[in-house]
């Protein structure tokens, strides 16, 4: 990682911009980061090089929406997402992660038809939407995320759906979202250690790159209250379908 050509340093900055943006703008573009970040350096060595980029872009999120969190979801997630990164840890040692980003990307498409499924009925039966809050379903999301996130730092679309099925307001579903992947990231560093994925090259890259990330996370936080509604929801969707794509490929 340390013969990087102009190219990939303007692809890396504009990959570290994004960070900072999906995690204060828009909810489901972080996961084209990843994608961009995968494209530049070895798809492995990708997660340990991000995953600091997005502890500092979590910082800036949590300091300015952490008023907007919802705890309920939250502690409902959170054993359940530990859980997964423990699995997702694991698994790292023995197998395939190509295989298992294809996987990713089949779960999180299907997640996708079901929630525009669900969409259509409600709208057809004239009913508001009933979000889905049992334990099976936060059990079910959160340790997909934990295991998804631990793999390939590929949890924001997961999150994305489970928050617009929770049909919270875009400042609820920001601020909530910001404590989660706040806390998950941290809670992962020992074991991307653990695996060598973050070391002193990938700390000096987060550092050349964190006033990039700064740029972006203040700049999603002035554009958020600009968007309406109804289109931070059907952006946070679309992306979060082209990630599904990008991991299927």
């Amino acid at each position: 990682m340390t013969d990087l050509s102009p190219l990939d340093w303007t692809l890396l900055a504009l990959g570290a911009l994004i960070v900072g943006f999906s995690k204060t703008g828009i909810a489901g573009i972080g996961a084209l980061a990843v994608a961009v970040f995968a494209n530049v350096l070895p798809a492995r060595e990708s997660t340990g090089v991000v995953l600091p980029m997005l502890i500092l872009a979590d910082f800036v999120a949590v300091g300015t929406l952490h008023r907007h969190a919802v705890w309920t979801h939250l502690w409902r997630l959170f054993p359940f997402a530990a859980l997964g990164i423990v699995a997702g840890w694991l698994a790292m040692k023995h197998l395939d992660a190509a295989e298992i980003r294809v996987g990713i990307g089949g779960v999180l498409l299907a997640m996708v038809a079901l929630h525009l499924r669900r969409q259509r009925r409600e709208k057809e039966a004239a009913e508001r939407p009933s979000p889905a809050h049992s334990l099976r379903d936060a059990a079910g999301m959160g340790l997909l995320a934990g295991f998804t996130t631990m793999l390939a730092n590929a949890a924001g679309p997961i999150m994305v759906l489970y928050l617009l099925a929770m049909r919270l307001p875009k400042l609820e579903f920001m601020g909530t979202g910001a404590w989660y992947f706040c806390i998950l990231n941290l809670f992962k560093v020992p074991f991307s250690w653990n695996l060598g994925l973050i070391n002193p090259m990938t700390l000096k890259i987060n550092l050349y790159l964190a006033p990039v990330i700064l740029l972006g996370a203040f700049g999603g936080r002035a554009l958020l209250p600009r968007i309406p509604q109804k289109i931070f929801e059907r952006l946070a969707l679309v992306l979060t379908a082209i990630a599904a794509l990008r991991l299927l490929v």
